[in-house]
């Protein structure tokens, strides 16, 4: 999982409202255009990648570090450099789509491949939906961020313990159900954000969107794999 720097405070509150209070249309517009161009990169690098798939996984750890560095750090420091800020986005995603390349091989070494495309499509779905449900809604999901944040971080330390100490499948089971849930209340929420003009550049919008998306899609496919697994 990962976790943009997202603001856990009323956006009135933090200064990030525009004058209007709201983003504008081409604002949204080239927030989309960016996340569109984010799942292309990301799936540039995993099908480049996917010969390899052996040799990720054995740095998987490498990986998930230089991705956690990126979220944390990386964009923070290119961020008032429009070009370079561009590019991170554009290196960030592509990692995260090298990264995927383990369950990706592992899906279709079992026969299951078209769940790949199954789960992309559900996903996109759900993402689209949650978004205009978010956009149209007249509830303020500000005070979200904090519950949010915290039950992040409890999932989080939940699904290290599985992987290291318990290794129970139901545990991976109601691990990744969380992540689905969690996420998809985040689309709602950083959704609404970027609607009320609480983000600078749609690059950093761009970003918190496409976390959302990549762990709802993960998080889909590994159910689907599961409910497909005698």
């Amino acid at each position: 999982m990962a976790l943009y720097d997202r603001d856990y405070n009323n956006t009135a509150d933090a200064g990030f409202e525009t004058t209007t209070g709201t983003a504008t249309v081409a604002f949204m517009k080239q927030t989309y255009q960016l996340l569109g161009a984010s799942m292309v990169s990301s799936a540039l690098g995993a099908y480049l990648t996917m010969p390899y798939a052996a040799t990720i996984a054995g740095y998987k750890w490498f990986l998930f570090g230089f991705v956690m560095l990126m979220v944390f750090f990386g964009f923070n420091m290119t961020r008032k450099n429009p070009t370079l800020h561009l590019v991170a986005l554009f290196v960030f995603t592509f990692a995260m789509g090298v990264m995927l390349v383990p369950l990706l091989a592992m899906v279709i070494g079992q026969g299951n491949g078209m769940l790949i495309g199954n789960a992309f499509l559900m996903t996109s779905v759900l993402f689209g939906a949650l978004s205009l449900f978010a956009i149209n809604s007249k509830s303020d999901f500000s005070s979200w961020g904090k519950p949010l944040f915290i039950t992040m971080i409890v999932i989080f330390i939940a699904s290290l313990v599985n992987i290291f100490i318990l290794q129970s499948p139901l545990m991976h089971v109601i691990v990744t159900a969380g992540i689905l849930l969690l996420f998809s209340l985040f689309t709602i929420y950083d959704t609404q954000n970027i609607a009320n003009g609480a983000y600078d550049s749609p690059v950093d919008a761009a970003v918190s969107l496409f976390l959302d998306f990549f762990n709802m899609f993960t998080a889909i496919l590994q159910l689907l794999g599961i409910m497909g697994d005698d």
